[in-house]
């Protein structure tokens, strides 16, 4: 029972595979194949789209008298699923890819095509460069100048972002916000300064000491001179003993002139209008109330 899961056939020692006929096929013949459409297509004759993973059951044949570096190259049909139109497209080994031939219209093609072209025109720009040294060097400037302007952007966009960093965004949305009141805008950048004000720190290490100095300016008198009668000199650079003030004079070492409150040099009185103010100030004193009360008695007995 075993061996008849066996692939493997018996051959007879007398077999000569020589004698057996082959098959007469025709040289391009089609044999059918089941696929998924390779791009995203849409039929040109009902408008249906094709979406790219969708199976078929297609046709594959060989196409003649074309290949690439000795790859064969295939064709399939396929048939719409909704008008059964056929479509027709084949392999493009040179792109890695699929290139619609007819029945229909490939999605993106544009975008496919200018890939494509791009890629043209990098390599023809290579084989130029290898070729051409001038233009080497000119594509070379090209692209030292293009990093020097982008450095310069560079600079320029750090310069606005350090401007920016001055700007307070929390003030400002305060002061423009229009939802609160301009009461409460006040109280709070009034705890805005308060906080600001707790965490700066006054205290410094260094104790500055203020001190004035004392200018003492000196002024020097010219010494008067006076007679005995009208005022005496006094010289404060003995010692005295009349307080704290004549000391500080006796430091500056002036001279200070004190001249007598009296007019005995100015006005010359008479000595016989002196004599005649002395006598009454040389008269007895008066006895008082013993005297009032005689005189009071000496009166009644005159009216009696």
């Amino acid at each position: 029972m075993s061996e008849r899961k066996v692939l493997n056939k018996y051959y007879p020692p007398d077999f000569d595979p020589s004698k057996i006929p082959r098959m007469k096929l025709p040289k391009n013949r089609q044999y059918t194949v089941r696929l998924m459409a390779p791009f995203n297509m849409r039929c040109a004759t009902c408008g249906e789209y094709i979406y790219k993973g969708k199976k078929f059951n297609a046709r594959k044949e060989d196409v003649e008298n074309q290949d690439y570096l000795g790859i064969r190259i295939y064709r399939f049909y396929i048939k719409c699923t909704r008008c059964l139109q056929e479509i027709s497209f084949k392999t493009d080994p040179r792109n890695t890819d699929y290139e619609i031939e007819a029945g229909a219209t490939r999605n993106f093609m544009a975008l496919k095509l200018a890939e494509e072209q791009a890629l043209r025109e990098e390599e023809e720009a290579k084989e130029e460069e290898a070729n051409n040294p001038m233009k080497l060097l000119e594509n070379r400037t090209k692209q030292s100048k293009n990093e020097i302007e982008l450095l310069e952007s560079l600079e320029e966009l750090k310069d606005l972002n350090k401007r920016q960093q001055v700007v307070d965004y929390d003030t400002m949305l305060l002061t423009y916000d229009t939802t609160i009141s301009e009461r409460e805008r006040e109280e709070k950048l009034q705890q805005l300064d308060e906080d600001y004000i707790k965490s700066v720190n006054f205290s410094s290490n260094s104790k500055r000491k203020l001190i004035i100095e004392e200018e003492i300016i000196e002024e020097e008198q010219p010494q008067l001179k006076l007679s005995k009668s009208e005022g005496n000199v006094i010289n404060l650079n003995s010692e005295s003993k009349s307080g704290p003030s004549s000391s500080m004079w006796a430091k500056n070492g002036s001279n200070i002139v004190i001249k007598k409150k009296t007019l005995l040099g100015l006005v010359k009185t008479n000595k016989s209008v002196n004599k005649e103010a002395e006598v009454p100030s040389k008269q007895q004193p008066s006895t008082g109330g013993l005297s009032l009360l005689s005189a009071y008695s000496d009166s009644e007995n005159s009216d009696s």
